[in-house]
């Protein structure tokens, strides 16, 4: 599985068209192949911070979701509204049980 994530600070005068800009990435994102989960969340320690989490199945779908031209056309104009670039973190990742912690 791949785990991305991405962050960024949310200037409070635009933060209800980032929000309805993301929220409907990610619904775009989640009805496409391999996509397990892909969310935006408001950091509750910074509220002018606003946090992705998405899993992907594999390297290809990550590849195939940042092919799509709506991905990029999103990223252009979520930096736009924000001013930089989200920093954005892909982690490869497998499941641990508890069992095996111990």
């Amino acid at each position: 599985m791949i785990i991305i994530t991405a962050s960024f600070a949310v200037p409070p005068a635009r933060r209800e068209d980032i929000i309805a800009l993301c929220v409907e990435h990610s619904a775009r994102s989640r009805a496409e192949p391999g996509c397990i989960s892909h969310h935006i969340h408001a950091d509750c320690e910074d509220p002018e911070r606003l946090f992705f989490h998405e899993e992907w199945q594999d390297e290809a779908a990550v590849a195939a979701h940042f092919a799509v031209p709506e991905s990029g056309a999103f990223v252009k104009r979520l930096t736009a509204l924000v001013g930089e670039r989200p920093e954005i973190k892909i982690y490869r990742a497998e499941a641990v049980s508890m069992a095996e912690l111990g």
